[in-house]
């Protein structure tokens, strides 16, 4: 049966939104759900999978390209590890292919200007080989743009990273996605093959009620694009996971860099974008994070708001085209109108050190006012006052030092330096030095500050 922990209004209200999806579109059965603060908060299905039974939690279906956020994860887990470098061009680690000079971070995020589909008939529809057989199709055609150019989303980029997990893995690119994201966060009913109970992917006729049946075929190289079957309760795991519990599969460090906008796809006021291995999107508000999938007789979508730990997600077996109201969408802003998550609830910190708390409150560059607040982590957060200017979190790296996690200073060390009797005298930021007082002259500021002190015109 459906099952919620929202209010009754607030699950009513979802499951009209899913009805009318379902029915409008003529969709043979679709499966919803919201993830909040880690746990499947609602979910609810309509139609078929067969000529009885309805979908539940435990319903397999195909994801599509949900399989690249999966394979981009194992991807920046061989980066941590030191065994590659996103700025390598896939060469170094597969010699001979033809998009060789690509960079790997290029190809997670979909800017290495690789052709979109490989060569011959509609992959999605027929059995795939060998990735040697793969490359040497592309040969001559493999590329299309400039590296780094523009977005050119690319099955074929995604087809290279399965096959350079599997080669520094010594594993195929599913067995490392299973050893190393799927077991630590229990989808095991996530696999490469249907596995019952599973839905049936249908096509509908544009002008009749009938349906017909689409062929699932191993898609062997091309299969780390889009190659994967999962159930609701798999992929709320995923959505958690997406929004924010990365643990033990990835360190928090690398998911803020993997859903930082690698490129955008719509012009100056972006609304789609995309990260390392991940969509997003900005929505009424929301910085979100996920992915969409179809393949043949499937399409299925999973979004998380990491600031809201909140996620929304579909299952449905039904081929392009057959999802058409944005279901993923409108089921949070539902959930905005009508029960809006909490603030996380504040809570002194347990203790502060004194060093600390004696760099916080104003300093000022030059004549712009910055403020530092020490949050109760002992991360240090950089706030601009009346100038407005940048803001960032630094981490602390050593005595006196942080490192900045967030725009501009992402990267950047902030030193505390030190005058003769141990106090701090000024902090330095890259070329930029901070003092207690507008250009403070006993401070080392760059150019120096007149003799003559500040003065009336």
């Amino acid at each position: 049966m459906p099952g919620s922990t929202l209010l009754p209004t607030t699950a009513r209200a979802l499951t009209r939104r899913l009805a009318v999806e379902q029915a409008e579109y003529r969709v043979p059965s679709l499966v919803a759900a919201v993830v909040r603060d880690g746990e499947l908060a609602w979910w609810d299905a309509r139609g078929r999978v067969d000529s009885a039974a309805r979908p539940d939690t435990d319903t397999q279906y195909r994801i599509g390209s949900i399989t690249k956020t999966m394979v981009g994860t194992v991807v920046l887990r061989l980066r941590d590890e030191g065994k590659l470098d996103l700025s390598d061009p896939l060469e170094r680690h597969i010699p001979g292919t033809p998009l060789g000079d690509r960079t790997i971070a290029q190809l997670l995020a979909h800017t290495a200007g690789v052709r979109a589909e490989s060569t011959g008939d509609w992959w999605e529809r027929t059995p795939g080989g060998h990735w040697n057989e793969l490359a040497a199709s592309l040969d001559g055609e493999a590329v299309l743009h400039r590296a780094g150019r523009r977005h050119h989303y690319s099955n074929v980029g995604y087809a290279a990273l399965g096959e350079l997990v599997a080669r520094l893995r010594g594993q195929s690119w599913f067995d490392a996605v299973r050893a190393e994201v799927l077991a630590p966060l229990g989808m095991d009913r996530t696999t490469p093959s249907a596995v019952a109970p599973h839905a049936t992917g249908w096509a509908v006729h544009p002008w009749a009620d009938v349906v017909l049946p689409e062929p699932a075929h191993d898609h062997g190289a091309m299969g780390a694009a889009g190659q994967l079957w999962s159930t609701v309760d798999d992929l709320a795991r995923w959505t958690a996971f997406l929004a924010g519990e990365t643990d033990p599969v990835l360190s928090k460090d690398t998911w803020e860099e993997m859903r930082e906008p690698a490129t955008v796809i719509d012009g100056d006021e972006w609304v789609n974008g995309y990260g390392l291995g991940v969509q997003l999107c900005r929505h009424d508000g929301r910085r979100l994070v996920g992915h969409g999938g179809a393949m043949p007789g499937f399409i299925a979508t999973v979004w998380a708001d990491p600031a809201d730990r909140t996620g929304v997600l579909f299952l449905s077996n039904t081929t392009y085209g057959g999802i058409r109201g944005r279901l993923d969408l409108a089921m949070l802003d539902i959930l905005a109108e009508h029960e809006p998550s909490m603030p996380e609830e504040w809570l002194p910190a347990e203790s502060a050190d004194p060093a600390l708390l004696a760099l916080t409150g104003p300093w000022y560059w030059g004549s712009a006012s910055i403020a530092l607040h020490l949050r109760a982590d002992s991360w240090l957060e950089l706030k601009a006052l009346a100038h407005g200017g940048r803001t960032s979190r630094f981490r602390p790296e050593g005595e006196d030092t942080w490192i900045g996690l967030d725009g501009y200073y992402t990267g950047e060390r902030l030193r505390a330096v030190r005058g003769p009797d141990g106090t701090v005298d000024h902090l330095e930021l890259i070329s930029y030095v901070f003092t207690r007082e507008p250009y403070s002259p006993a401070a080392p500021i760059p150019g120096g500050v007149d003799s003559g002190g500040w003065r009336g015109r």
